[in-house]
């Protein structure tokens, strides 16, 4: 009987352990739930970060190196030194852009609601393929 009130005892002890962590968790969670509808009438809620920023890709209208921005549709990118850019994988420099070519990247808005590129992209993404030509070898010894 003893070994039998001990292992109830036992998992009395772990389901209380499992069950505080929960209910502290519950209790905080009303406590931010009244906190957030209190902040949410004095600040607007902030949009979620992405880890790159906002993705972008088209055809490229416009790049202007002594401003520093290119046009891709309707929206015009600023370049800054913190720019990746890239043409069909190399490093690149915002001259090697070609007019009416494919271009993609990413951007975020900056405090002044100007559109900053973080990575651009020139030239259309190749994906890998392997090669199913099967009538060039140079595994097999040449018959002479």
């Amino acid at each position: 009987m003893k070994k039998h009130s001990a292992k109830i005892a036992l998992f009395a002890l772990i389901a209380a352990g499992l069950a505080t962590p929960v209910l502290m968790r519950a209790d905080d969670s009303s406590t931010n739930s009244m906190q957030s509808a209190a902040s949410s009438d004095t600040a607007p809620a902030k949009p979620a970060k992405h880890k790159h920023g906002l993705p972008f890709h088209g055809k490229l209208d416009e790049v202007d190196t002594n401003a520093m921005t290119l046009t891709v549709g309707s929206r015009t990118f600023d370049i800054n030194s913190k720019t990746k850019i890239t043409k069909d994988g190399q490093p690149a420099i915002l001259s090697d852009g070609v007019i009416g070519q494919p271009v993609s990247g990413y951007y975020h808005t900056n405090e002044e609601g100007d559109l900053e590129a973080t990575t651009i992209h020139f030239g259309a993404h190749k994906h890998k393929t392997e090669s199913t030509d099967s009538t060039t070898s140079t595994n097999t010894p040449s018959s002479n």
